[in-house]
């Protein structure tokens, strides 16, 4: 893991530890983009929103962990749980606002 610098699109400049997904070669780095990463999570949330509108749950919330990978000079998103394997936690609720719980 390594600490890069990071420019959000506002233009400040965040530090984070990244991830190097490129084996043991060395990586220099000049002020790298967010955009790539937050546009993949933009898509993730996106997919998972679509195929959940058809279960039509009243309430609904997804929970998943993201590391931040460097793969050749570019930010990508992993999706990570502590262990480094992915997780994500989904809690879906039906039912009218009156408490009925009918599906």
């Amino acid at each position: 893991m390594e600490i890069v610098p990071i420019e959000l699109e506002g233009g400040k400049i965040v530090y984070a530890q990244v991830t190097s997904l490129g084996g043991k070669e060395p990586v220099g780095y000049d002020l790298a983009q967010f955009t790539e990463f937050t546009e993949t999570l933009g898509e993730i949330a996106e997919s998972i929103v679509t195929h959940l509108k058809k279960a039509k749950p009243r309430r609904g919330s997804v929970e998943f962990g993201l590391e931040i990978g460097v793969e050749s000079g570019k930010l990508t998103a992993l999706l990570v749980k502590g262990s480094g394997t992915a997780s994500m936690k989904v809690t879906l609720e039906w039912g009218d606002l009156d408490g009925s719980t009918t599906p």
